[in-house]
């Protein structure tokens, strides 16, 4: 493990210059809640309910709100993870620091409390289970930002679970609601869980100054970056044996649309995401895996506009 540069000063942030209001869509990073959005919204219509025409499966007020209190959840998830991150993130990421310098704290915390909020009391108006479930979710979330991110493999765990979970919501609505499910739903969220935990290790390397200096344990700072990479290459292992076992069977079953999609844009990047993995010891290397992590995290998401033809 190469050894840690020396501790440093943690800059000072200038005081707030802007509203919460201005500051709230890069606080709650926008992009991310959109591929959310995506993601249940192609689960539903795509892999639930093909048979539907996209704006019945789509424009249901029972399946909107659902969707609208993920969205809430997840927006006040990043709120607290920011919150509790000021120090590390002026270390890390000082470019993108929002809380302290755009945002004050007690605002910060206000918008995450009622937005996770929201989230709860919407899902529970529409059962009490999705209610729990996404109180599970709000809890979690914290959980995370304050103690668990800070522990080696328990942060990266806990957020591919929160992937994982997202994916199945929609199943969870309809056999709450109409006693059915669909084992299709199940491979794409073990494949999420997978890909997440890959990136959030991935992440971990990146971020190693600022965790060094704040007391984190995570796994590059524990067992250091050459068994972290292997760590990582295993759960990538994982899923490639997974989307090639799913693809296997659907150029046998002679759905070549759908594992043509998965070779090209699925496996084809996994091997490549591999390569630069084992090569990957600079922190610019460690970004640029996380970006092909959302890359093949994206088109696992738009595979899923084909998935529905399978029977």
């Amino acid at each position: 493990m190469p050894s840690l540069p020396p501790k440093l000063p943690i800059p000072v942030p200038p005081p707030p210059v802007e509203g919460l209001g201005t500051a709230l869509p890069t606080l709650v990073r926008w992009p991310n809640l959109l591929i959310m959005l995506l993601c249940l919204m192609l689960v539903r219509a795509g892999l639930l309910l093909p048979e539907l025409p996209l704006t019945t499966a789509l424009l249901n007020p029972r399946f909107a709100v659902l969707a609208l209190a993920a969205l809430l959840v997840a927006a006040g998830g990043y709120i607290i993870n920011d919150y509790y991150d000021v120090k590390i993130d002026a270390i890390n990421r000082p470019d993108r620091l929002v809380i302290g310098r755009v945002v004050n704290r007690r605002k910060a915390m206000l918008a995450h409390l009622l937005l996770s909020g929201a989230g709860v009391l919407l899902a529970g108006g529409l059962h009490l289970v999705l209610g729990a479930v996404t109180l599970g979710t709000a809890l979690l979330l914290w959980g995370y930002s304050a103690r668990f991110k800070r522990v080696a493999l328990v942060g990266n765990v806990s957020i591919a679970t929160l992937t994982a979970a997202l994916v199945l919501l929609p199943e969870l609505q309809l056999q709450l609601e109409r006693n059915e499910s669909n084992s299709v739903v199940w491979p794409y969220a073990l494949a999420a869980f997978l890909l997440t935990i890959v990136r959030e290790i991935v992440k971990d390397v990146e971020d190693m100054r600022g965790d060094a200096q704040h007391g984190c344990r995570t796994l590059p700072l524990v067992v250091g970056v050459a068994r972290t990479k292997w760590v990582a290459g295993t759960f990538l292992a994982c899923l490639a044996l997974l989307t090639l076992g799913a693809t296997g069977r659907l150029f046998v079953s002679g759905y070549w649309p759908l594992g043509t999609w998965l070779v090209l844009l699925v496996l084809l990047p996994i091997a490549q995401l591999a390569r630069l993995l084992l090569r990957a010891d600079r922190r610019r290397h460690f970004e640029e895996l996380s970006a092909w992590c959302k890359g093949i995290m994206l088109a696992g998401v738009l595979s899923m506009a084909l998935a529905g033809s399978v029977g």
